[in-house]
């Protein structure tokens, strides 16, 4: 495993380039303006960085209002077999999801392993959009729906999230008449906002209060800048930040929320990466449900906590000179005031151990391993019963605490 310090990322100007086929994305003008940084995602600019700092970008996520511009891809399912379709593809049983919710979901290669996971959203009985991780879910689908009475499209909606205690009242705000009646922890509404159409869901990707927002361009009256300075203009009272995806990474990492193709990959089951609730074998067929049926139940995926240092991304985790797995994320938590970091397991553990981790500055750490979360277990915040706001310390402490390397 190579201990490389250093990450991918993009600058992006308005000179044209060898950038074909990837999408800026409605409100670029704004990002160049603010400095950012991207990585591609689904074949869009996702912004890393912004102009503040990823500290006070999560302090902002976690005490204010954070505004995100993220790459997630919709892919529309519409059409008389539609819901034939979703139950063939997803591991869960969409028969049940009804129409105004929104569910975590996943799909399985035959195998048995995850091709992707996403949130499927469903707008009426025939009608969903999958809101897809980066993978090559729109060419599956296509695939997958031959024979069937169904159209597979792609509505260029573009998806941002604003996260956090303040995140609902700049909502109430923002739409025209309020916040939707029973807008509750996974919902999904059509809003206006300045005389835009817009899709609204209680979700996102970070553990804290907060919704998300769809542009709809094709209908009348669609004006991305004027959506996002509404937002802004709505969030500047309650001191809304926009935020890089860095700051977020922190925060979804201390939550247990999965990247695909990093925390998990095509060569995991959903069991493997611990997702086992979101298989339902009531359902008559699913692709990849023979193989589950027989595949181990035990997860590979766990939190790991470092008093003394920040794990290095890719690093191994050993215990007694063994290497137990590696690091697939990782980052320094303000509130924990600790390294952390998800790791892929070569094996299931079943409980807590202490294990050394390789740091960012190349030495070994004492640490943890931990289940995710790694608090709010119940994920409270985001359901809005948890309502204590943290407190920021003076200066980030840091500090390191003495405990004996295993090795």
């Amino acid at each position: 495993m190579s201990l490389n310090t250093t990450r991918l990322v993009v600058a992006a100007d308005e000179d044209g380039g060898w950038d074909y086929g990837t999408d800026r994305g409605p409100y670029s003008s704004f990002h160049l303006a603010n400095g950012a940084k991207y990585c591609v995602y689904n074949n869009r600019l996702m912004p890393v960085t912004q102009k503040i700092d990823r500290i006070d970008g999560y302090w902002a996520l976690r005490q204010k209002v954070a505004l995100f511009d993220t790459g997630e891809r919709p892919i529309e399912i519409k059409g008389p077999e539609a819901e034939k379709l979703a139950n063939k593809v997803f591991t869960r049983n969409i028969s049940n999801l009804k129409p105004g919710r929104a569910a975590y979901s996943l799909l399985c290669y035959p195998n048995g392993t995850l091709l992707c996971d996403g949130v499927l959203l469903r707008f009426a009985a025939d009608h969903f959009w999958f809101v897809q991780a980066d993978g090559p879910v729109f060419s599956w689908l296509i695939a997958q729906s031959e024979g069937l009475d169904v159209k597979i499209s792609d509505p260029r909606s573009w998806v941002a999230q604003v996260q956090g205690p303040a995140s609902l009242d700049i909502l109430n705000e923002l739409v025209d008449g309020g916040i939707p009646d029973d807008f509750k922890y996974f919902a999904v509404r059509r809003a206006r906002i300045k005389g835009q159409n817009v899709v609204i869901t209680r979700t996102g990707w970070t553990n804290e209060l907060g919704f998300e927002f769809y542009t709809l361009p094709d209908e009348p009256g669609y004006d991305g800048e004027a959506l996002w300075g509404a937002v802004l203009e709505a969030g500047r009272l309650h001191g809304l930040q926009v935020s890089g995806l860095d700051s977020m990474e922190i925060r979804r990492i201390e939550a247990g929320i999965l990247n695909n193709g990093s925390d998990f990959d095509n060569s995991f089951t959903p069991f493997d990466a611990g997702l086992g609730a979101y298989v339902d074998f009531s359902k008559d067929h699913f692709i990849g449900r023979s193989a589950l049926e027989t595949a181990s139940r035990e997860p590979r995926l766990i939190g790991l906590i470092s008093k003394s240092g920040e794990p290095l991304r890719q690093s191994h985790v050993t215990a007694n000179g063994k290497v137990l797995g590696f690091v697939t994320a990782a980052a320094y938590s303000p509130y924990l005031d600790a390294g952390i970091a998800i790791v892929r397991l070569n094996e299931p553990i079943d409980e807590d151990r202490r294990v050394t981790v390789t740091g960012r500055d190349l030495k070994p750490h004492a640490a943890v391993l931990s289940n995710l979360p790694l608090y709010d277990k119940e994920k409270k915040i985001p359901r809005g019963l948890a309502v204590d706001i943290p407190e920021r310390p003076p200066v980030a402490l840091r500090t390191p605490v003495s405990l004996p390397i295993l090795e």
